[in-house]
């Protein structure tokens, strides 16, 4: 029989928490107040009067990169939006611009007009020393609901996956800290409170999390980011070939080679200006192969995209050895990355 002059029970004192979640703690009061919440905002045609209505579109997470008001996200977060609005951990809430994009990247870059008490950028780290099993933090606002953290470690590296769009994304971090639907563009933080990816995906058939999620290297991010806020876009380095694998692949086989043949050479180019030599149809119609490249600075490859995958980790102007097949014998060449920089006047 229950009594009505029950009380509640005594509470058992549990003492200091733990040196590990006090971390914890640290990191996600310290790192939230820089992560922001975006939502998105675009035009439809009404199907009977033609004219035009904003209706709602999306949301995802960001983050806050400069003192000048930049803040990076997903590109997939953005995409076919007319206007966005960014909402600070304080809740003030500010119309924001896009300033540039690499959909390839899933990266994006949206301006706020903040106040001098704006929010600090989030701390950078590297990613080139990433570790499997290394704890990770992943901080977003998932489901449109408030900041909330999630933890895990790095799963794996170099990962790629194509995203919806059918864009390859390359060399990924794969985390098992839960990034949910709102969590994309969100970072992704180390023990040190340092930035080391931005979320962009999860690999869930129902659009849950089911412990495999994906964020861009934070390495990739340096490199991007900076080109985005200077010329609205991500510019290349380049050789100045063509080349195509499904082209060249009954050539290389041939050969019992592997790598990219090159076909074609832009005139002007590093390549051209370098030597590199194209292939070349006989007056019998048969085939003389140009160079083959298999390795840029020691790197072996063995098709266009490992090309292109190795030449990201570079600058224009740098120059690199091409390692390459030329008639039968194997050379090295020296070559300086090009690609036509936006003129800023």
């Amino acid at each position: 029989m229950i009594g009505f002059d029950a009380e509640p029970r005594v509470v058992t004192a549990r003492g200091d928490l733990a040196a590990d979640e006090l971390a914890t703690i640290e990191i996600f009061e310290r790192v939230s107040q820089s992560v922001v919440y975006i939502s998105t905002i675009s035009e439809v045609a009404l199907p009977w009067t033609r004219n035009l209505a904003e209706v709602r579109r999306g949301t995802g997470s960001g983050f806050i990169w400069d003192e000048l008001g930049h803040v990076v996200t997903n590109y997939h977060v953005v995409a076919g939006a007319s206007r966005a609005q960014v909402r600070l951990a304080d809740q003030r809430t500010y119309a924001a611009n896009l300033i540039g994009a690499s959909q390839e990247h899933d990266l994006a870059v949206l301006r706020i007009a903040v106040p001098m008490a704006g929010p600090s950028p989030v701390m950078i780290g590297t990613s080139e020393d990433l570790r499997v099993g290394q704890k990770v933090f992943a901080i977003g606002n998932p489901f449109g609901l408030d900041y909330s953290l999630t933890t895990g470690v790095v799963s794996a590296l170099d990962r790629t996956i194509v995203s919806e769009d059918g864009t390859e994304i390359r060399r990924l971090i794969q985390t098992d800290a839960a990034i949910n639907p709102g969590n994309s563009g969100g970072p992704l933080i180390d023990s040190a409170g340092r930035l080391i990816g931005v979320n962009t995906a999860i690999f869930s058939p129902t659009g849950g999390f089911s412990g495999i999620g994906f964020s861009v290297p934070v390495n990739t991010v340096n490199r991007v980011v900076p080109q985005l806020i200077a010329y609205g876009r991500y510019i290349r380095p380049r050789l100045g070939i063509f080349a195509d694998d499904d082209a060249s692949r009954a050539v290389l086989k041939e050969l019992g080679l592997s790598g990219v043949l090159v076909l074609r050479v832009e005139s002007g180019s590093p390549a051209d200006r370098a030597g590199l030599r194209a292939t070349r149809l006989t007056a019998g119609g048969g085939v003389v192969p140009g160079d083959i490249i298999q390795s840029v600075n020691g790197r072996k490859l063995a098709n266009m995209a490992d090309l292109i995958e190795i030449l990201e980790d570079f600058q224009i102007g740098d120059q690199v050895s091409l390692g390459l097949w030329r008639g039968g014998q194997t050379l090295e060449l020296p070559v300086s990355l090009g690609g036509e920089l936006p003129r800023l006047d």
